[in-house]
């Protein structure tokens, strides 16, 4: 498949607007191209409001019985492109060698490319499916978990599962991800008792008790991190009393803080260490987990992603864990998973662009991955 038809496909989705969660026209846009391809074709809804419903897309092509699965996974819900493009975000252009549009780089043109690559597979390679959410980049409750609970009840988990992520930084292939942190965000509040500054016998303010206690936080050292995980890292994100006054002392002081945790920790873990620590001065705790860490270890899976990489651009790429959460925290139960797409430098940008060249060797990777991937041996 030429540059020309997978950067066509790309185009298709771009011009299918779907700032999350997606749902409809561009699951059309999808749908209608697997389908052709020989791919029996599942969308369902799954949620209630606020944070649903989403739209998911299923997809296999089952090969031969008792044939080795491969599944890519993705989104094609994007965030809001903002103001200030030079084209329109969701009519894409192609300017010199780069393709322009909201989702080019995260993740349509992966997307695109998946297609592309599966389009010259023959069906007797074996079992191949994709696992397509519409809310990758909002709550991410009902999209990718939703997917996993169909394929298992389907009977269809994967042997391998590959996750178009734009993982690359400054060239196409320099880096996958094999693993990635976990995330948790509490919110801390400390009560006290309003009253006039010049009496504050008669208040109890709760602003020193809050300080205190971000202090102690800040102060945490979490661990080292180790060989494939930086050092986990705990930020404090937001500091509110919601005071118009200047002679009043506050009845509530709150903030949030925000932990991006290695396999050294667990989510619930840290927020018992977290409340441990409030009680003493006096806060409550929410927490709100989005993921745990996962890392697949180096192996047989990361070796054939390189050697397709490698054969196709002559770059090794760097094995990674580093950056922010994806939708592999979810896909980890259900079998290995890595991470590898486009170049990352203009993904959630204005003007995102994907250069036409990497989208037809992206392609080529992904078929290559595919087949080894299916291979008896792999």
């Amino acid at each position: 498949m030429s540059a020309s038809d997978v950067a066509t496909l790309a185009e298709r989705l771009i011009a299918a607007p779907s700032v999350t969660p997606a749902a409809g026209l561009v699951f059309d846009v999808l749908q209608a191209m697997l389908e052709p391809l020989g791919f029996w074709v599942r969308r369902f809804h799954e949620g209630e409001p606020p944070d649903g419903p989403v739209e998911n897309l299923f997809a296999v092509r089952r090969g031969p019985a008792g044939s080795r699965h491969f599944a890519f996974a993705g989104h094609l819900d994007v965030v809001p492109p903002g103001e200030g493009w030079t084209s329109a975000p969701f009519s894409p252009e192609r300017r010199g060698e780069l393709l322009y549009g909201r989702g080019a780089v995260d993740m349509k043109g992966a997307i695109a490319a998946m297609v592309a690559a599966v389009a010259e597979m023959p069906q007797d390679a074996g079992t191949i499916s994709f696992l397509v959410t519409g809310d990758e980049e909002g709550p991410a409750r009902f999209g990718t978990v939703a997917l996993i609970d169909l394929a298992l009840d389907m009977e269809l988990r994967p042997d391998l599962c590959l996750v178009g992520e734009p993982t690359s930084v400054s060239r196409l292939g320099d880096t996958a991800k094999i693993g990635r942190r976990g995330s948790v965000n509490m919110w801390l509040s400390v009560k006290g008792a309003q009253g006039h500054v010049a009496y504050p016998h008669l208040a109890d303010n709760p602003i020193p008790r809050l300080v205190a206690l971000l202090g102690e936080l800040d102060a945490l050292a979490l661990d080292d991190g180790d060989d494939w995980f930086q050092p986990s890292n705990l930020e404090i994100t937001d500091l509110d009393v919601g005071n118009p006054a200047t002679n009043v002392i506050p009845a509530e002081a709150r903030a949030r803080i925000s932990i991006r945790f290695n396999t050294h920790h667990t989510g619930p873990g840290l927020v018992a260490r977290v409340e441990d620590i409030a009680t003493h001065h006096g806060a409550t705790v929410r927490a709100v987990i989005s993921g745990e860490p996962f890392l697949t270890p180096p192996g047989t899976f990361s070796a054939l992603v390189s050697e397709a990489v490698t054969a196709e651009t002559g770059l090794t790429p760097e094995l990674s864990t580093t950056g922010g959460t994806s939708d592999a925290r979810f896909l980890k139960s259900l079998c290995p998973v890595i991470e590898f797409g486009l170049c990352n430098a203009t993904m959630h940008k204005r003007d995102e662009a994907v250069a036409l060249e990497d989208l037809e060797t992206l392609a080529r990777i992904y078929r290559r991955i595919a087949l080894a991937a299916l291979s008896a041996d792999a």
